[in-house]
């Protein structure tokens, strides 16, 4: 079996990450097959949002696969197979698939349905959208095991929740529970387990029922203004309102509601 499933249907695209066995940790071979799912996202005009999600019932992403990723990236071990080589030969493919440094402006969803910890908690915070089921842990553990949260985790994380809790997570390597991390504004929803994807593919729906461009406009001049002055920040938001304003959907959503009927966005 892949470690990563990949799949798209009616303009969502999932992505599973399929090693229930080990808790979904990280590999050299899921590693590669993420970068090169989210590349084909990134460039597919039809998908609109993506849903990541773990297999099994127990963990979302336990982080980086002790055995096999950690050893290879330190020397320990030397490649064995392709997907060791793909790995090495590439820096980028890394900082794809964790999306560090990787310019993805449709949004992503992220549906926890187990422990997210290390890698896995640094990967939801690439995340647009985040639930999670009731049993679900949080925490960067990195520091138990003498590593760095090398995935984004010391910049991202003390600009989208409160700078003493992203300390404490970073520095303690302590895991929280769902509540904790809903709590801080971690997540959006605490959902059961039997909803989870329901709910996220609602959320799915709803995204890709919008205007594309509007859509990607919005969160790339989110991410694009984080930490700049103000006047800087808006005038990106300016070129971006620019942008929207005078597209073929911004005619079409307008006509669309006058004529009461639903728009047909056409992302350009």
């Amino acid at each position: 079996m892949p470690h990563l499933i990949y799949e798209k249907r009616d303009g969502i695209a999932y992505l599973t990450m399929n090693r229930p066995e080990k808790r979904n940790a990280l590999t050299p071979e899921m590693l590669v097959q993420l970068a090169e799912a989210w590349t084909d996202f990134r460039d597919d005009g039809e998908a609109r949002v993506a849903i990541l999600t773990g297999a099994g019932e127990r963990a979302f992403c336990a982080g980086a696969d002790l055995a096999r990723l950690i050893p290879l990236m330190t020397g320990a071990r030397q490649p064995d197979d392709d997907w060791d080589e793909r790995l090495l030969a590439d820096a980028s493919v890394i900082q794809t698939a964790l999306l560090r440094g990787f310019e993805l402006y449709k949004p992503v969803i992220a549906a926890i349905n187990g422990f997210a910890l290390a890698g896995g908690t640094e990967i939801i915070q690439v995340t647009d959208l985040r639930l999670a089921v009731p049993h679900a842990e949080f925490g960067l553990s990195e520091v138990m095991r003498g590593l760095f949260p090398a995935g984004g985790s010391t910049v991202r994380l003390a600009r989208q929740i409160p700078h003493c809790k992203a300390m404490e997570i970073l520095l303690t390597g302590r895991s929280m529970p769902a509540e904790e991390a809903y709590r801080i504004g971690l997540i959006n929803e605490i959902v059961a387990p039997d909803q989870l994807l329901p709910r996220a593919e609602e959320l799915a729906r709803l995204i890709a029922e919008n205007g594309p461009l509007a859509v990607q406009s919005c969160k790339a001049s989110v991410l694009r203004t984080s930490g700049l002055p103000l006047d800087e920040a808006l005038q990106i938001e300016n070129e971006y309102a620019a942008c929207v304003f005078s597209s073929e959907d911004a005619v079409e959503g307008p006509r669309a509601f006058i004529e009461k009927r639903k728009p047909v966005f056409k992302g350009r």
